[in-house]
């Protein structure tokens, strides 16, 4: 019966994504170091599981709209809601968060990092969501939980130019990591969102990790994964090349399995931590959001997802540990982090 399970499901994923390998591979292609991980969390750690890692939480997410994770610069010039803002009109909406993440089987280490965290600052209540998934080492990925959200906040263009300071801040971020933190092959996936008062969400992407929406039970995309295959004129561009080694998937020259990314300083020539950003109002029909590292996306499809967590929106980590598990129970070898945050 479980056996029938599992094959309904990869069936189902490969349906959606003709061109991905369901295959749980690393990111590179070659054996990578095992690394241990520090304590790196700054708020109550979860309740106690034998699938959590609570070293690799300290919270964050990220989040796009429901037409795909195309950059809107013009769409919203600013996320100030202010008087004679139209934006002041709308009441604040209710949201709160849960989270989990489990170490997965490839002997790597745990490398996915979590940010999600309440902060009130300027009068607003902000939500800070991230996944980051790191590759090659946890180094990256702990360095953006640590200072990701507090760069792109403390930018101080950020409030009437987002769309731009983000962009701004991810640049000038991989930079202090190439030049300190990471080493030739060491780097990070981020999926990054800030809601403002539960009404008006900024997302920014770099990877494969992904941040989707469900409204009124169907789900919707928000982000778009950033694949060597969808991206090859980028590559190509950048004087890199995208090809598949055997039994393997497409990679940029023949390693990365994604075209952007922060760190990897081998290939900083051919890839990009330039993020998708975009900025959209909470409509009243969003259930929830769902943010999520490759290791649960390899086994279930968006709509898999809202449907598992559809009857528990009353509590975000319960939601989130349902779906790690159920991801776990469909083969996922991975690591695996999830955040849900909910209306």
């Amino acid at each position: 019966m479980q056996k029938s399970r599992l094959a309904s499901h990869v069936d189902s994923v490969e349906r959606e994504r003709k061109h991905q390998d369901d295959l749980i591979e690393k990111k590179y292609g070659e054996d990578e170091d095992d690394g241990d991980v520090e304590d790196n969390t700054d708020e109550i750690k979860p309740e106690a599981d034998e699938d959590a890692n609570d070293d690799h939480r300290e919270e964050a997410e990220y989040l796009l709209g429901d037409d795909g994770a195309t950059a809107e610069q013009g769409l919203h010039e600013g996320l100030l809601i202010k008087d004679g803002d139209e934006d002041s009109k709308l009441s604040a909406r209710h949201f709160s968060h849960g989270y989990h993440l489990t170490e997965g089987k490839l002997n790597h280490g745990m490398e996915d990092y979590i940010f999600a965290q309440h902060k009130k600052l300027n009068g607003y209540d902000l939500g800070l969501y991230a996944i980051f998934d790191g590759h090659s080492g946890h180094d990256v990925a702990k360095y953006l939980q640590s200072h990701l959200f507090e760069n792109i906040l403390n930018e101080p263009s950020f409030w009437k130019k987002p769309v731009h300071a983000v962009k701004k801040v991810c640049k000038a971020t991989n930079v202090e990591i190439l030049e300190n933190i990471a080493d030739l092959r060491g780097g990070s996936t981020a999926v990054a969102a800030i809601l403002i008062d539960g009404v008006k969400l900024l997302v920014a992407n770099v990877g494969d990790s992904r941040a989707i929406s469900c409204k009124n039970g169907i789900a919707k995309p928000i982000t778009a994964d950033h694949e060597p295959e969808k991206e090859k004129d980028l590559v190509e561009t950048r004087g890199g090349c995208v090809f598949t080694r055997p039994g393997s998937i497409p990679r940029v020259d023949g390693q990365l399995a994604m075209t952007r990314a922060f760190g990897d300083g081998k290939l900083k020539e051919h890839i990009t931590a330039e993020p998708d950003v975009m900025i959209r109002k909470i409509d009243d029909d969003t259930d929830f959001i769902i943010l999520a590292s490759d290791g649960l996306w390899k086994v279930m499809t968006n709509q898999d997802a809202c449907d598992c967590i559809k009857d528990d929106v009353d509590d975000a980590k319960k939601a989130a540990k349902k779906l790690v598990k159920e991801a776990k129970c469909l083969g996922s070898c991975d690591d695996i982090s999830c955040i849900v945050v909910t209306f």
